[in-house]
């Protein structure tokens, strides 16, 4: 819901990091590739009750995933690295609950219930951008991406919000996880209606 009104604040100095990156010989997929070494660490220190450390690793993980697309479209974007894009934000979405869940058992069942709630808010997220593909549809409002994103109430920004807020207070992290989850499934929902207006209408049934 936020990620669309934040871009044109973030991008700018995204992008001015981006061009030094890239005047230093960086590529996309070796930032790729580290916030994805960074995302198990930050989950192995929630897991261990290091929540400011878990914090500051959240942190730089988002950051290493903000900094690799303006970078790949300096050097020329690809689709493989896209793909290791969107790979590499998932394993993030999973080993911060996962961490939490670890820490103590009273996490354990809100921890999955949200995990639960991710995988469902994946699922249509990228089932949808694999229907939108095949319509010719695209889409900048997430800024420039390597295929169709669509939006929602859980966004990007809303999850780093709550990733942040548990670090900042783990002990109310089951009410975090409980709420964050039930507004993923609103997610979900909104993301199936907007499938259904767009693509059920006089669009013939795909073979099953």
């Amino acid at each position: 819901m936020l990620d669309a009104v934040l871009r044109p604040l973030i991008d700018p100095p995204l992008n001015h990091a981006a061009r030094r990156l890239a005047r230093a010989g960086v590529r996309a997929n070796a930032l790729t590739v580290a916030g994805a070494v960074v995302a198990p660490a930050a989950g192995i220190a929630v897991a261990s009750g290091h929540y400011g450390v878990a914090l500051a690793l959240i942190l730089l993980n988002r950051l290493l995933d903000g900094l690799d697309g303006p970078l790949a479209r300096l050097h020329g974007s690809t689709d493989f690295g896209g793909y290791l894009d969107i790979v590499c934000d998932f394993v993030f979405y999973a080993v911060i609950p996962l961490g939490f869940g670890l820490a103590e058992e009273r996490n354990l069942l809100p921890a999955a219930c949200l995990l639960a709630a991710f995988l469902g808010a994946g699922t249509s997220f990228l089932a949808y951008a694999i229907i939108a593909a095949k319509h010719g549809l695209t889409s900048e409002a997430q800024g420039k991406k390597s295929f169709f994103f669509q939006g929602g109430l859980c966004e990007g920004t809303e999850t780093i919000a709550v990733f942040a807020a548990a670090c900042l207070w783990p002990q109310w992290f089951p009410q975090i996880a409980y709420v964050y989850a039930a507004l993923c499934v609103v997610t979900v929902i909104q993301r199936i209606a907007s499938a259904r207006r767009r693509f059920d209408a006089g669009t013939p049934a795909m073979p099953r």
